[in-house]
């Protein structure tokens, strides 16, 4: 079967235009990644990363022959190397190595390990330190933020992201678009969990709530409270292993968990997921059984499923076999968008337009939706033959990224047309 991609984009518009919607985004590591140019300041893939933490970490004699051999061992089980298999890899051994040794290394060394590969993932996310008043314009957190600032709504959007980066509370700052992320004071901001159940007296400030924790927490030695400064190795980040699971469980990451869970239990609920994979179990859990118990909320999931190879041939990993769309067709609130299909009423289908777009409906298509070129067909007139071209209504769903996803949004403001 094939999807409409206008018909769900004029609901998604009639959504986003309500305000009697509740709306709320949760943002992975693709919003990280997103760019507007090479100026962009922009998190690298987990792949990127993984090249340029290793590569770092052995220019380090005592530990370049150790990660050799993990990243054998984690090959051998048919697992990829990333930097979560090597830190979980590395957890696992730190577990079980008592007075001995693994891969060379005893136990304060593997810990030594972890905490040298952890260090360098802060430097890497740190692009905050790099930003001047020449990078905002090309932030498309910055973008986003603008949207925050003209869409003018009765319910303030709620921010939910797995990112570690001040990408964001950059970005808002720049517009001074108030936003309040569970923190309060003003010498040590602590973290104030009671405030996130009962949120009536911020109602009209952004709320920003970052699920594995951020650059710059802390948990107070002498209090035990969690507080807020300046970024260093004791940062309170859920990294990517297989403890993240354990971690999500403790303070203040529980508290925002909840808080999602909190957020898709209203009436009226939206929740437009972008930049995020559906890889960490202990969210897919909260969204799906959040959904299960309320008949009126409903999750948006924009999929960017492209991959190049290295002879720049495109490939959509996104089919009706994939783990996402398999949920999808079990959970008729969630509806997955991927750049070639989609979800929807947990039914996969392939992007076709039903029917051939005037030049008054360009405009608004383009916002969303790139077309492919028609194919050229040969057919049979008398004796001879002559090319011909056939429009085809299939494409590509652009606003699976998220820089297109927020010139969508921003072209959605009266009267300002935004371009790329």
């Amino acid at each position: 079967m094939t999807h409409d991609p206008s018909e769900i984009i004029r609901g998604i518009q009639q959504l986003l235009v309500s305000d009697k919607k509740k709306i709320g985004f949760l943002f992975g590591a693709g919003t990280s990644l997103s760019a507007k140019s090479k100026l962009s300041p922009k998190i690298p893939a987990i792949e990127k990363m993984t090249t340029q933490v290793v590569a770092l970490i052995k220019k380090k004699e005592d530990y370049c022959k150790a990660l050799q051999d993990i990243e054998t061992d984690i090959l051998d089980d048919g697992k990829r190397f990333t930097i979560e298999t090597l830190l979980s890899n590395i957890a696992e051994k730190i577990a079980i190595v008592g007075k001995g040794n693994l891969n060379g290394l005893n136990k304060e060394e593997l810990m030594r390990l972890d905490e040298l590969i952890k260090a360098e993932i802060r430097n890497i996310i740190s692009v905050h330190n790099n930003i001047t008043d020449s990078s905002f314009s090309e932030m498309v957190q910055c973008d986003y933020a603008n949207w925050i600032c003209s869409a003018k709504r009765k319910h303030a959007v709620e921010i939910f992201t797995t990112n570690y980066d001040y990408l964001f509370e950059i970005g808002m700052e720049h517009f001074n678009v108030p936003y309040y992320d569970g923190f309060t004071g003003g010498y040590q901001p602590f973290f104030n969990p009671d405030s996130l159940e009962n949120l009536g007296y911020l109602s009209q400030q952004t709320k920003l709530w970052k699920v594995h924790g951020s650059l710059g927490l802390h948990q107070d030695e002498d209090s035990g409270r969690i507080v807020r400064g300046a970024s260093n190795r004791d940062d309170l980040l859920i990294y990517p292993s297989s403890l993240k699971y354990v971690d999500s469980r403790k303070q203040p990451y529980s508290s925002f968990m909840d808080r999602l869970n909190i957020f898709l239990k209203q009436d009226d609920a939206v929740l437009f997921v972008c930049g995020y994979s559906f890889g960490d179990e202990h969210i897919n859990e909260r969204v799906i059984s959040a959904l299960e118990t309320n008949t009126t909320a409903h999750v948006f999931a924009l999929y960017h499923d492209i991959s190049w190879d290295e002879k720049g041939n495109k490939t959509n990993t996104f089919t009706e076999n994939a783990y996402l769309a398999k949920l999808a067709q079990r959970c008729r609130k969630l509806t997955v968008l991927s750049s070639r299909s989609a979800v929807i009423g947990a039914r996969f289908g392939d992007w076709k337009l039903k029917r051939e777009p005037s030049n008054d409906d360009t405009i608004n298509l383009n916002w969303y939706f790139d077309e492919d070129a028609p194919i050229d067909v040969e057919v049979m007139l008398n004796e001879e033959k002559k090319g011909c071209e056939q429009w085809t209504g299939r494409g590509d769903l652009t606003i699976t990224d998220f820089g297109k996803f927020t010139n969508f949004l921003l072209n959605m403001i009266p009267g300002v047309e935004w371009g790329e």
